[in-house]
């Protein structure tokens, strides 16, 4: 069954809502916390971070590309491998938590300032098989649909650091 199309407003309040929640999920754990794998084999909080980083460097810059051109033609880039080019998984979890918000406050203004004809403009995208059309709307969806998938696991993965009894104190904001 496909799903409906996102409304704008509906990708905007989760891209606007994703830092604060990560906040939010991951307040009062301490680094060691957020860097230890809820189960073996899993991500730790600081892990899907930086994979979130990675995924909205990747699809916002995407949507940058398009915005600023006329339909331009994209080498796709999967944040898979684009994470090995950062060092977003060896950050502090609140280091790399502020850097992530000022890179979401950025994306949420360019999307606020769009027209709603501009969340039609496109690009062909290559690289990840036969040519592909991608519209601003289809990056900004995708990141809205990703994140909130990722923001359960954050908060299973602090459940599960609160369920072995560790405890929680306040993280030192740098």
């Amino acid at each position: 069954m496909a799903r409906s199309p996102m409304s704008t407003v509906d990708i905007l309040a989760i891209l606007r809502e994703t830092p604060s929640r990560l906040g939010a999920l991951t307040s009062g754990a301490t680094e060691a916390q957020l860097t230890a794998p809820p189960e073996p084999g899993e991500w730790s909080a600081l892990e899907v971070l930086a994979h979130l980083r990675s995924c909205a460097d990747v699809w916002g810059d995407g949507i940058s590309t398009i915005v600023a051109n006329d339909h331009p033609t994209i080498r796709a880039v999967s944040p898979t491998t684009w994470i090995r080019t950062t060092d977003y998984r060896e950050i502090a979890f609140s280091v790399s938590l502020r850097a992530f918000t000022r890179r979401r406050a950025h994306l949420v203004a360019v999307l606020d300032g769009l027209r709603t004809a501009d969340w039609s403009k496109s690009a062909t995208v290559l690289g990840a098989g036969a040519p592909l059309e991608w519209t601003v709307h289809h990056y900004a969806e995708r990141l809205a649909r990703h994140e909130r998938a990722h923001l359960r696991q954050v908060q299973k993965a602090v459940e599960s650091v609160r369920a072995r009894g560790a405890p929680f104190v306040a993280v030192r904001q740098v």
